[in-house]
């Protein structure tokens, strides 16, 4: 009887393609996807993200066919000096976010403000879209 190695992954050995994983892994450190919060009321829909650390003026934000994209970049720089050692690291990296509104809206009446590194875009809903009040008129 032959002895068969045993495998703990029987299609993928867990050692193949290790360089290729080490290699994208600075990658995974500097690309991100945000969360995004997206809720309405009677007349908007509103959409929170997490930016915290990104400059605003890295953001573009764009609404197409009930559809808002938000993508943008980010650098941040520390450099440490103390005594005779010197340090100096760059991060850098982009995201990139799109997400479907749940009713239609008015996009170029859109509004985005960013406190305490959380950006919120605010989009009036279409006429079509509000909920309409109808009254009974009554026949006596």
């Amino acid at each position: 009887m032959a002895l068969i190695k045993w495998t703990p992954f029987p299609f993928v050995d867990p050692f193949d393609d290790m360089e290729k994983g080490l290699d994208a892994w600075p990658n995974f450190a500097q690309n991100f996807t945000p969360a995004i919060d997206v809720y309405q009321n009677q007349d908007s829909v509103v959409v929170e993200a997490p930016l915290a650390g990104i400059d605003p003026e890295k953001v573009d934000i764009s609404i197409e066919n009930d559809v808002l994209t938000i993508k943008g970049e980010n650098e941040k720089k520390s450099e440490v000096e103390d005594k005779n050692y010197y340090r100096k690291e760059v991060r850098c990296g982009s995201f990139y976010r799109a997400v479907q509104l749940p009713t239609r809206v008015e996009g170029e009446k859109a509004e985005a403000s960013y406190e305490k590194g959380i950006l919120k875009i605010t989009i009036p809903k279409a006429e079509e879209a509000k909920p309409k009040m109808i009254k009974i008129k009554a026949k006596k």
